[in-house]
């Protein structure tokens, strides 16, 4: 009885279980290796790569974008801008009508009207007569030239002042669109060889300045060496743009050497040009007298 009950005081004995199998997570089973191409087709009868067509973008489009950026911003400043200025008081102009007019209301009486101008001292009444008498007098120890070409009693017509230029049908439109009225001439010959030649050349008053735009354009191209006198001549006293010229001697073989000097400038509405030519040298003071000499008178 007493073994019975130590039998049943023991525990039994559990027997130990067994273990759970590791499963592993890393694939640990071998792969065969594939062939570079699949088996049914060979390497030599692959299709070659076909290149996808890019689609460009559209040219223009970005300046499109900004001009028309452009022209919105402008109208929408310009229609803020006018709106702005709608909403403004308007100015009030000034009367067109002014009080105390520069001049008296009344004619002066005759004893307190002021004396007209004399001839001597009123350019256009001496230019509207007889414009030879403006003419420098002829100066001591020359003498009239009678194989002048074109002045005649002293006068000389648009056509033949036209033809002493290059281009003489230019010249004469040009003189006509001036407003060109007259020319009185001169011409004096002095020794063998030695010429001179006074013009003045006489435009209508008006609208137009003919005379200062003629002698403005001869002075133009006369620094030229080829046309002009390849210099830029000198100032003629008492004037306000004349200018003198002594040119080079211009030499042909077989012939004597040519001098030549001018002047040109104008005073009012009229224009002079004094010419010289000689075999010898012409000095600056011969053109600068006759050129002197011509102003005063004018």
């Amino acid at each position: 009885m007493q073994v019975e009950a130590a039998d049943q005081a023991l525990p039994e004995a559990v027997s130990p279980e067994a273990p759970e199998p590791v499963v592993s997570l890393v694939d640990t089973s071998v792969e065969e290796p594939r062939p570079p191409y699949p088996p049914h087709l060979p390497q030599a009868d692959l299709p070659e790569p076909v290149a996808v067509p890019v689609k460009r973008r559209p040219r223009g489009r970005t300046t499109l974008i900004i001009a028309a950026a452009a022209f919105l911003g402008i109208a929408a400043g310009t229609a803020a801008g006018y709106g702005v200025q709608a909403e403004r008081a308007p100015t009030p102009l000034t009367a067109l009508s002014q009080p105390g007019l520069g001049y008296p209301a009344k004619a002066l009486p005759a004893d307190q009207a002021p004396d007209p101008l004399p001839a001597s001292q009123d350019r256009q009444v001496r230019t509207d007569g007889d414009l030879r008498k403006l003419l420098i007098p002829r100066p001591a120890g020359w003498s009239e030239n009678k194989n002048a070409l074109f002045a005649r009693d002293g006068w000389m017509g648009l056509g033949e002042y036209a033809l002493d230029f290059e281009d003489e049908g230019f010249m004469f439109s040009r003189l006509l669109e001036s407003d060109f009225r007259r020319v009185a001439a001169a011409d004096w010959k002095k020794g063998a060889h030695r010429t001179a030649s006074v013009w003045l050349v006489q435009f209508r008053s008006g609208v137009t300045t003919g005379a200062a735009d003629h002698a403005a354009a001869q002075r133009a191209y006369m620094p030229d060496e080829k046309n002009g006198a390849g210099n830029e001549g000198d100032a003629i006293k008492g004037s306000l743009d004349g200018r003198y010229y002594v040119y080079k001697a211009r030499a042909t073989p077989g012939y004597l050497p040519l001098y030549r000097a001018r002047a040109v400038f104008e005073r009012g509405d009229v224009m002079a040009e004094i010419n010289m030519f000689d075999t010898e040298p012409i000095s600056k003071k011969d053109i600068r007298t006759l050129a002197e000499r011509q102003l005063e008178r004018l």
